[in-house]
This record gives C-alpha cells, sequence and structure tokens, in this order.
C-alpha cells in the first residue's frame, strides 16, 4: 500500500457486510505480512479491541471494543452520488419487488419515490427526477466535477441517509449541483463538519435539512446553515448539541427546529434560541426537559420570547411540576401541546384528569395531544378546575368582591389562571375560546367565582363515579310524562339515547338530546357526539334533559 492511498484513506466511511465503520489506520501490522485497515465501527460491539495489538496503540478508538483490523479487499469505499443514482433508478430490470413504488421519510414527511416501473419506461432520463432515495446505497463522494448538474438537473428532494459521506464538503460537493435542492437528508452518516468560518458552498433554495444521528455540534450547525439563508425546517435529533450560543445571522427563517433526544439540553440553553423570530414548531421530545420559566413575563402576562411558536412538543421528559404548564401560558402564540409520557402526564387512570388540568392551565390552547380540544370540554376543564381549588382559593384570600379579594402572592403563582377563570367573562366562538381578538359567532358564559354549595359538593376532578339526578322533558311531546332519573356522570350520549329509546319505544337514530341548567335559563346545549359522556358535557345534579324525536 502507497503512502498516497495510505494517507487518502484515513477517515474515510466503509461498509464491511453491513456493518459501517471509519478507517483510522492503514499499513502494515506485523508479524503478519502485507496491508491491513485499521477501523472503529460504529457499533462497538462488532470489534474486538481499542486499536491495539501486542502491545502496540496503532489507532484509538472511543470503545474498548470498538476496533478491527481488516484486510483492504474486505472493505467497500461505496460509491458516487450518479453512479449511485444509475444503480438505483436506471439499470435493467431487477426483482418485481424493486419495481414496486416505496416510501420514504425525509424529516418527518413521507415521500414518495418514483419506482423502477417509471424509471424503465423513461431510460435513462434522469433529468426528469425530482425526489430521489439513496438511503443506505453506499454513497461515498459526488463523482466526476460537473457530471451530477448535467444529468440530474432537476433534483429538488434528495435522501442519502445512512450512506458513507465522510465529510459536510463532499455533502455540499453534492449539493452544489442540485440548483432546484430544497430538501435534504444526510442522517446517520458520520460528517466532518467545517471547522472554520469559511462557506464551502450555498445552497440558496434549500428549506429543509435533515443532520439526525451525524455527531454535528451546535457551532457547527450555525457555520452549516449560514450558507442555507431560506431554510425553514432544522431536523438535528440524537447528536448530544449543547447550544452554546445565541444565533444572530442565522436561522432567521426558520419554522421548525427538532431537537429530539439531545440529553444535554436544559432551560437555560432554549433562551438562547428563544428570540427566533419565525420559529413555530418546537421539537423537544426525550430531552430530558423538566422546568420551563419566562423570567421577564410576571403573572398573567405573556412573555416575548419565542414570539411565533404555535407548536410545542415535550413528549418522553421529566415534566414532573404543574408550573411547567403555568408558564406555557405565558406563550403568546401556543395553540398546540403535545406532552405525553411524562411523570405527570402518564397513561393510566388519571389521564383524563391530567388533561384538563393542562387545558385549564393553557387558555389559548386548541390542541392538545394532537386531540381538537372542543369548546364544551374546554368548559367543563375550567368549570371543573375552579371548583377543584375553590377552597383553597377562599383560604387564599379570594372572595367575589373584587374589593375584598386579596389573593395572596404564592395561590397566584400556583394557579395563574384562577383569578380569570372566577372573576372575568369567557368568549367563546365556533369551537374555540378567545378573550383578546374578534371572530364571529360569539356567545358570553360568565362562571364567576365558586359558591359554598358548590365546593362542599365537589371532589377535585374526579367526577367519573357520581350519579347525576336528571329531569327528562319531552318539548315536542308534551303529553309525556316528565321523568327523574339518576344517572352515572360518565355515562355516554349514545347510552343515555338507548336507555331513553327502550323506555319511550323509539329508534335510537330518531331521538335528539340536548340539556338546560336552571343556572343559565333559556340557553340550550346539545348533546350532539354519541360517544362522549354527560361530564363531558358539564351535566350537573338538577339540569334537565331534553328530548326530541
Amino acid at each position: 500500500m502507497s503512502d498516497t492511498l495510505t494517507a487518502d484513506v484515513i477517515g474515510r466511511r466503509v461498509e464491511v457486510n453491513g456493518e459501517h465503520a471509519t478507517v483510522r489506520f492503514a499499513g502494515v501490522v506485523p508479524p503478519v505480512a502485507g496491508p491491513w485497515l485499521g477501523v472503529e465501527w460504529d457499533n462497538p460491539e462488532r470489534g474486538k479491541h481499542d486499536g491495539s495489538h501486542e502491545g502496540t496503540v496503532y489507532f484509538k478508538c472511543r470503545h474498548p471494543t470498538g476496533g478491527s483490523f481488516i484486510r483492504p479487499n474486505k472493505v467497500n469505499f461505496g460509491t458516487d452520488f450518479l453512479t449511485a443514482i444509475k444503480n438505483r433508478y436506471v439499470l435493467e430490470d431487477g426483482p418485481e419487488e424493486d419495481r414496486k413504488e416505496q416510501i420514504v421519510t425525509i424529516g418527518n414527511k413521507p415521500v414518495e419515490t418514483i419506482g423502477f416501473d417509471s424509471i424503465m419506461k423513461q431510460q435513462s432520463q434522469l433529468s426528469k427526477l425530482q425526489e430521489v432515495s439513496l438511503r443506505n446505497c453506499a454513497v461515498s463522494c459526488a463523482g466526476e466535477k460537473g457530471g451530477v448538474a448535467e444529468a440530474c438537473p432537476n433534483i429538488r428532494k434528495v435522501d442519502l441517509s445512512k450512506n458513507l459521506l465522510s465529510s459536510w464538503d463532499e455533502v455540499i460537493h453534492i449539493a452544489d449541483q442540485l440548483r432546484h435542492l430544497e430538501v435534504l437528508n444526510v442522517s446517520e452518516n458520520k460528517l466532518k463538519f467545517p471547522s472554520g468560518s469559511v462557506l464551502t458552498g450555498t445552497l440558496s433554495v434549500l428549506k429543509v435539512l435533515v443532520l439526525n444521528q451525524t455527531g454535528i455540534t451546535w457551532a457547527e450547525v450555525l457555520r452549516c446553515v449560514a450558507g442555507c439563508p431560506g431554510l425553514e425546517e432544522l431536523y438535528l435529533e440524537s447528536n448530544n448539541i449543547f447550544i452554546s450560543e445565541r444565533p444572530t445571522d442565522v436561522l432567521q427563517t426558520v419554522k421548525l427546529l427538532d431537537l429530539s433526544s439531545n440529553q444535554l439540553i436544559d432551560e437555560n440553553q432554549l433562551y438562547l434560541i428563544a428570540h427566533l423570530p419565525r420559529l413555530e414548531q418546537l421539537i423537544l421530545s426525550d430531552t430530558g426537559i423538566s422546568s420551563l420559566h419566562f423570567p421577564d413575563a410576571g403573572i398573567g402576562c405573556k412573555t416575548s420570547m419565542f414570539p411565533s411558536l404555535k407548536y410545542l412538543v415535550v413528549n418522553d421528559n421529566q415534566i414532573s411540576q404543574w408550573s411547567f404548564f403555568n408558564e406555557l401560558e405565558k406563550l403568546p402564540s401556543l395553540r398546540a401541546l403535545s406532552c405525553l409520557r411524562n411523570p405527570l402526564t402518564k397513561e393510566d387512570k388519571e389521564a383524563e384528569t391530567a388533561r384538563l388540568l393542562i387545558i385549564a392551565s393553557i387558555g389559548q390552547l386548541k390542541t392538545l395531544n394532537k386531540c381538537e380540544i372542543l369548546p364544551e370540554e374546554r368548559r367543563r376543564a375550567e368549570l371543573d378546575y375552579r371548583k377543584a381549588f375553590g377552597n383553597e382559593w377562599k383560604q387564599a384570600g379570594g372572595h367575589k368582591d373584587p374589593e375584598k379579594n386579596r389573593l395572596s402572592e404564592e395561590f397566584l403563582t400556583a394557579h395563574p389562571r384562577y383569578q380569570f377563570l372566577c372573576l372575568s367573562t369567557c368568549v367563546y366562538t365556533g369551537g374555540l375560546q378567545v378573550v383578546d381578538f374578534q371572530l364571529e359567532q360569539s356567545f358570553f358564559l360568565e362562571y364567576g367565582a365558586p359558591e359554598d354549595w358548590e365546593l362542599k359538593t365537589q371532589q377535585p376532578l374526579m367526577l367519573k363515579n357520581q350519579l347525576l339526578t336528571l329531569k327528562i322533558k319531552y318539548p315536542h311531546q308534551l303529553d309525556q310524562k316528565v321523568l327523574e332519573k339518576q344517572l352515572p356522570g360518565s355515562m355516554t350520549i349514545q347510552k343515555v339515547k338507548g336507555l331513553l329509546s327502550r323506555l319511550l319505544k323509539v329508534p335510537v337514530s330518531d331521538l335528539l338530546l340536548s340539556y338546560e341548567s336552571p343556572k343559565k335559563p333559556g340557553r340550550e346545549i346539545e348533546l350532539e357526539n354519541d360517544l362522549k359522556s354527560l361530564q363531558f358535557y358539564s351535566v350537573e345534579n338538577g339540569d334537565c334533559l331534553l328530548v326530541r324525536w
């Protein structure tokens, strides 16, 4: 093996029997004659040693069993981008399953790639390709200069995940030739990123960049995205990222940022990205985050941080304090939240209670865990919350007379929305609660401070087994006798209809239900969803079911 070849292969990515590794050494290993490659495996269980042999250190590995010596003829150094495209899309007929259309994932979006059948109909017409997937195709370099630009000028989306690319420069050599490239996925490539401030290329139209499991650091992220002036989505999952500096001239156009499975991230680091002007979606799943605080906003105020954030994902974390959700109320644009599999939101018998508390705590929320918050669910959540903590509110100095209301700082900190629910007017419209913006078809609902009789009989947010005494009337059949029934609050509308169908000898499909409360005379609420419970619609003792057919 020549010195030139030796210098060339160090740092290269290789494949051996389906396993990926990085070349750390090339040369002889006495006493065995002939050339050897010393490789560090991506999977350390694949190796046998740490780069040492008989007391001599030939290279170093991060894991004591991460290294192996392999003969060069056993190693696949990969192929160039254009050759991989030709092998994947243009060559002669392959097995039947190879010609079917496939679905691949770029970022979090499914993309339908052009199948082999379509390619066979346009032999060698690579210029028509717009979306390609070369995942796990052993791509290691760009190939002949200018070859990609000439053969595939219209490619817009590329999946290059899990290949043998070894440097960001090589990625740029490929991407620079694709003038229309909008989506680029290079996940699961162990890349060497530029350490200086010099840009090697500009991806002027790139909108989506996926760098999951590439080993990139935050400083390297900022250097790389400086060449992507129109970037809208950035995926950085599983890179052990520590946010070390504030992005000033970069990431200003990013709308989605995925930092999932970066266990070093904490709330202090989030402050460094809190003023990205267009950031609408932030994904922080599996980061270990447990707390969040916006020090610039007091109780009942909105923060200046994350001004455009609409959707926050904090699944699989360590959130165990309700103060976390109180802080989210301060985000001015937040409309959707996903917080599954946290200590406070486990999928157990208390899951519904946790959901109601979160809804009551964040007034502007429209979607929770991908489920729409319907107006009656919000009303129920806020009424239950108001009753559940009513005694605590009174003990803390709460009073329905505003002039006598002297709430303690401790209570206001723990329940920042409680005063609003007790003393303000909530506006509902088109299924969504609004307070400070105009929409049509509004009606008003005043909760008011909790009454003493409510606090004596109400158990905090646990109404599932409560029996409700209800009157049953028939507005269109005045000769029917008014009934009085005790029904569980957890009984679904469908089961209520079944019961009434048997009593009245009327088909279930003909029944229409609504209810009215003596507390709100003249207001009738339709029970329109058969799968929801009486409790969901906030039906209470003494209310009247109205049955029509």
